[in-house]
């Protein structure tokens, strides 16, 4: 099959590309790999996040492809908000860990929390740091931004924190659109008196937070339209689309 056969509508989805080492050889026990197999996955992807529904009043959450089969008798709510957990028990990655890597090691540790958290209808969970349980880590999947006024922060990767791709994207369009961008720790506090929170990822995109549960108080943001996150993720698409002009040379052609 070739390869644009595997690309989603304009819309619908995206082509998700994932590059995969593996250690491999004749060997068990603990060590190196003597040999690696790279390989790379790609695969059609709806919305990362199940989309909120309502149906005659009633909360439905549902995956991208049960959305069909529903046409015009939901109202969509296009990209809900995201409703985050915080977690102060478990923790994703410690410092001389593989934190800031995309390893498989990263995920387990979450899906304990994770499991809760959406047991309890929330979105994802958003970590905090190892020692102190006080500072801003990572969702379980992706970065995190708040944002204050004109300037918008994010944690540091400073070893527990993935510096994704998109993640880095979002800072330089940031800050050509004006904003003051820092990198920083930022507690859980000054987080609930932020004006916009969201994530980012390679396959979150950029996702409005509506709201964050922190020790039984929900805390609620701006989202929809008109808001700085709605306008760096139109933008970053816009640019990955040919909508808008690549002024920073991130678009390559393949032929």
């Amino acid at each position: 099959m070739a390869i644009n056969e595997q690309v989603p509508p304009p819309g619908k989805g995206s082509l998700y590309i994932r590059p995969l080492l593996i250690g491999s050889g004749p060997v068990l026990g603990v060590g190196p790999a003597p040999e690696y197999m790279f390989l790379t996955c790609a695969s059609p992807v709806g919305n990362y996040f199940k989309v909120l529904l309502y149906l005659n009043d009633k909360q439905l959450i549902l995956t991208s492809n049960e959305i069909e089969l529903y046409g015009l008798l939901i109202k969509q709510q296009d990209k809900t908000p995201l409703s985050l957990y915080v977690e102060e028990e478990e923790v994703r990655a410690f410092s001389g860990g593989v934190g800031g890597v995309k390893s498989v090691s990263n995920y387990g540790p979450v899906l304990k929390a994770l499991v809760r958290a959406k047991s309890l209808g929330f979105s994802d969970v958003l970590y905090l740091d190892p020692v102190n349980k006080k500072y801003l880590e990572e969702v379980s999947a992706a970065n995190i931004f708040t944002l204050k006024g004109n300037v918008i922060s994010t944690p540091p990767t400073s070893g527990t924190i993935l510096p994704g791709i998109t993640r880095k994207s979002i800072i330089e369009i940031a800050r050509g659109l004006g904003f003051q961008v820092e990198e920083r720790s930022i507690s859980v506090h000054e987080l609930t008196e932020a004006d916009e929170v969201f994530c980012t990822g390679t396959a979150v995109g950029v996702a409005a937070v509506g709201s964050v549960t922190y020790r039984g108080t929900r805390f609620e943001f701006k989202v929809g339209e008109n808001t700085v996150c709605q306008a760096l993720g139109s933008t970053l698409v816009g640019i990955q689309t040919g909508l808008i002009e690549d002024k920073k040379e991130w678009i390559i052609n393949i032929h």
